[in-house]
């Protein structure tokens, strides 16, 4: 059974597995589902459409599956949120429903949203992110795995942040962060984030080559292509080839190196 607060309002249409615990206040509206282990702490708003995966944690103040922040959203769409298994959302933290009907904004399994923590409309967010107090994600942005972003961070809608990248404290991004890189400032990579390559236990050989892969985007001079073609020849694996790849399809372009030019915040 569940243990629901006598305080808490749970719409009678709510969908509530065995094992979920909700504190005083809670509020979960119509068309809710939560699976077992989830515990909502008190004060925790949760709208409908939003579906909470086994195990994970709802903080005080939280706010889950709210309008987007668009006005030229639709409120009769029937659009959602989907939270995967064992994530924690803490303190005031805000998630937004999809604009569209039948594709929801996603969080993935074990993903760490600290204090006021946001995630816009149509995101989607991968597993084991960490994303820290006061930042920012607008609307259509997507995260791949492993990825940290760091307190107070805002990032542009639409943009990318590759796998296993980590961006800088106060960092505004307006370009896709490509896989493995280091973010810091104004949308500029600073270096390969070695500490998490070798937290996700890369092998040496491989933390090497995207070390040179690093050296050939941006600092070797070579224009992105021609880097890219260069990348190619190093020692191929799924992790170099998922790196040209992501360069490849990048429809804003790549955040920049230091030495080039300054670039607008549009």
């Amino acid at each position: 059974m569940a243990n629901i607060s006598p305080l808490a309002q749970i719409a009678k249409g709510a969908r509530i597995s065995d094992g979920v615990e909700i504190g005083p206040f809670a509020i979960v509206e119509d068309g809710v589902v939560i699976e077992s282990g989830v515990k909502i702490w008190p004060n925790a708003y949760i709208c409908g459409g939003t579906v909470i995966g086994e195990g994970t944690e709802v903080h005080m103040g939280a706010v889950l599956g709210d309008l987007p922040q668009d006005l030229s959203f639709d409120k009769a769409k029937k659009t959602g949120l989907v939270i995967g298994k064992r994530c924690v959302i803490r303190e005031h933290a805000t998630l937004h429903r999809s604009t569209i009907e039948g594709s929801p904004t996603v969080v993935g399994n074990d993903c760490y949203l600290m204090v006021s923590s946001h995630i816009g409309h149509d995101c989607h967010v991968g597993n084991n992110i960490i994303i820290a107090n006061g930042a920012l994600l607008a609307g259509h942005i997507t995260v791949e795995d492993g990825a940290f972003i760091s307190g107070n961070v805002v990032i542009h809608q639409f943009c990318r942040i590759g796998r296993l990248a980590i961006i800088g404290g106060f960092s505004a991004v307006n370009k896709d962060v490509p896989p493995y890189m280091l973010v810091r400032g104004p949308s500029i990579v600073r270096a390969v984030n070695i500490i998490g390559l070798r937290r996700a236990k890369f092998p040496r050989e491989l933390i090497r080559n995207i070390k040179e892969a690093f050296k050939l985007l941006y600092l070797s001079g070579l224009n992105t292509a021609h880097a890219l073609e260069a990348v190619k020849k190093l020692a191929p694996s799924d992790e170099m080839n998922h790196l040209i790849e992501f360069i490849r399809s990048s429809k804003r372009g790549i955040c920049r190196s230091k030495e080039d030019d300054a670039e607008s915040f549009e």
